[in-house]
């Protein structure tokens, strides 16, 4: 088996592609060692020390340092928890994978936010998914946009930006009702 890692805009999270299915659908984000426990794969990860997040999305998984540790260091310890994963035969998950999409929204602006959550789907979503995280729908009151940022784009340096040079004009130019995006911290 050969993993293949690419570095991530944020310098914390790399991005390692085992070259097979990691979820079907969906995205996971484990922030704890706690929250690990319904994922065989993501329990092995965190074994590594200093690891301190671990996202899942369809073909990648990617890894959260913090910062007094080097890639280095423990790239191969995680190169080798994945690895040792797939040999296993060990499933990715055993338990339910909470529902990592969007927030629901009722009310008068459903139809904007069904177009929020369409332009997000198709322009937004795989392009952050390329650079190893994911970004969903939280809420929409008064003309904001209230998005969670998850894997690689949690806690990036670059996710400001992301936000309101891509995502927020993006937004704004199909639809005039968004006057701002803001992230949410969950």
């Amino acid at each position: 088996m050969f993993i293949q890692t690419e570095s991530t805009p944020n310098p914390a999270t790399l991005k390692f592609l085992p070259g097979q299915t990691v979820l079907d659908a969906g995205t996971a984000d484990f922030k704890t060692k706690e929250a690990a426990l319904a994922s065989p794969l993501a329990k092995r990860i965190f074994t590594t020390p200093s690891v301190t997040s671990v996202f899942f999305g369809t073909d990648f998984v990617t890894v959260t340092k913090d910062g007094s540790a080097d890639w280095n260091h423990i790239k191969p310890a995680i190169l080798g928890a994945i690895m040792e994963h797939y040999q296993s035969g060990d499933p990715v998950m055993t338990g339910a994978i909470e529902d990592a999409g969007h927030a629901e929204h009722d009310g008068e602006d459903s139809d904007l936010v069904k177009q929020i959550k369409e332009l997000l789907d198709t322009r937004v979503r795989p392009a952050v998914a390329q650079d190893g995280g994911d970004i969903t729908f939280h809420g929409f009151e008064k003309g904001v946009v209230y998005l969670q940022m998850q894997g690689a784009c949690a806690g990036c340096p670059s996710s400001t930006m992301t936000l309101k040079m891509g995502i927020e004009n993006l937004l704004r130019h199909y639809l005039p009702e968004v006057l701002e995006v803001r992230a949410v911290a969950v």
